[in-house]
This record gives C-alpha cells, structure tokens and sequence, in this order.
C-alpha cells in the first residue's frame, strides 16, 4: 500500500539538517546566480517538491499564456512552474542537509499522490474541485499528508477556497497561524513583522537601479491554516502574498533579496515541520 510518512524514513534526514548560517552571511548576493548551471537529480529522494495538478473551476478556468519565464502551459496549477519549483528545490539543498532530488507534478487523483508528504497547489482560489478530487485531497491529508497553498488573492477567490476546503475537511476552521505555533519556528524564527507582503514580479516598479514594492490596494496578507483533530497543522495557507514568486525570481538582480529570504525562511519551516510532526 503506498503510504505517507510524518515520522518515518524522513526523520532521520531532519535531524541532520544544517541551516548555512544566517541569510545576512551571503552578503547580499543573490540566492541562485547562474540559474542555467543549477543541476537537480532527477530521481526518488527523501524529498521531492511536488507541485499539484488539479481541475480549474470553469468559471475562472486559465487556458493561455506563460506559466513563468521558463514555463508555458494551461491551469492555475501551473503558474510560476518550472522555475520557482527548480530554484527552491536548490535552496533546500543548499540550506539544508534534506536528501532532495528533483521537482515534479502530480495529478490530485494519481495514486501516486501518497508517495509524497508535501505538496504545494498555486491559485487555489480558482480550482473547481470534484467531488471525487475533495474526496482525493481529504484521504490524502488525513493519512499524514501536507499541503501548502500560494498566490491566492482578493474576497472572491478566498470564497472560492474556503468553500472548497469545507468540502474537503469538513467543520474544520482556517485561522490564522499562531506566532507561538511550532511550524514558526521548527528551522527558523519567524515572528509577527514577517507576516509581511511578498511580492510578485507583478508587484515590482523598477527605476534607476532601485526597486520599489506597490502592494495592492485593499490586499491583507495573511498566513493561515487547518488542523486535524490531533490539533496538528495539515494544511498552510498563504494569502495575499506571493511566495512562489519571490522563489521564481530568486536569481533575478531587481527582486528584493530580503523578500526571497522570507520566502524560502516559511517554505522549509513548512517542509520541516510536515516531516517531524
């Protein structure tokens, strides 16, 4: 039987894991200089970042255009793939002492899905779910598995996810994390002044050699979740920010370092915590 894993083959990784000092220590150089020479294994691993394909609702269905700078293909799944995905898995390694081989994608109704303990869903305010794909995602959360959702924004599409996790995870709540909770600070502090907008490339204004961040009119970034009835978090949900973004452009010069930083501070808080706990 394919199976997930919180404390097994995973754990004796994590204790071996080394943060590379602090992120000040790289002197303001960026994260991923030579992205051409980055080299990912592709192979099973004790790790792999898993990206996950789900159905579009057909209201707001995304048929056009390029998934990033890299990357072209349809569905809200695919947004900022290959290269934030690629990037990030050469932060973990580089990070981190994590067994980590290359990123994929995977169907949220291919069996498949339960080799894997984490797994990261972009614009989730615009899926449309079965009720087959709720059943999907509950079996897979409730066997030990952990999402992480990115790049969801506005009223709307909060609607849109909120009502579809009430589907998936029935009378469950999604609030905000807790500064106390352990997945902020499993690997790294993260305190409330970085409950902070992430941007996203879109959000950038470029002038002069210098960078400036224009956050939405009326966006609140938010850093929430979903617990299981063991009171253990199953499911992380970034809103109104851009985390997989500030991973993307991890090598480009005019992308606030410090925003990177963050963004790769919550993603391995994420890993971390979803392997230990």
């Amino acid at each position: 039987m394919k199976r997930l894993a919180r404390h097994g083959i995973f754990l004796g990784t994590v204790v071996l894991l080394l943060a590379v000092g602090a992120f000040a220590q790289r002197g303001g150089r960026r994260f991923l200089e030579e992205p051409s020479s980055i080299t990912i294994p592709v192979r099973n691993a004790e790790f792999n970042f898993i990206r996950l394909q789900y159905t579009d609702s057909p209201y707001y269905h995304r048929g056009f255009g390029f998934a990033s700078r890299d990357g072209q293909g349809t569905g809200w799944w695919i947004v900022d793939w290959p290269d934030a995905d690629n990037h990030f898995t050469a932060g973990i390694q580089r990070l981190t002492r994590i067994d980590t081989g290359d990123p994929r994608h995977v169907k949220i109704m291919d069996d498949n899905l339960f080799d894997y303990p984490w797994i990261y869903a972009t614009q989730t305010g615009w899926w449309g779910l079965s009720d087959a794909e709720c059943a999907r995602l509950r079996e897979y959360l409730m066997r030990g598995g952990y999402l992480v959702t990115d790049d969801m924004w506005g009223a709307d599409a909060w609607d849109v996810f909120r009502e579809t996790m009430a589907r998936v995870l029935p009378g469950k709540d999604i609030p905000d994390i807790a500064e106390s909770d352990a997945v902020m600070h499993v690997m790294y502090d993260i305190e409330e002044k970085d409950r902070t907008f992430i941007p996203g490339s879109r959000h950038l204004r470029v002038s002069g050699g210098s960078t400036q961040v224009v956050q939405p009119s009326g966006s609140n970034p938010a850093w929430r979740a979903m617990y299981d009835d063991r009171g253990h978090m199953v499911v992380a949900v970034n809103y109104d920010t851009d985390v997989g973004d500030a991973w993307e452009f991890a090598d480009v010069p005019y992308y606030p370092e410090k925003m990177t930083a963050l963004a790769y501070r919550y993603g391995i808080n994420y890993i971390i915590y979803s392997m230990t706990h």
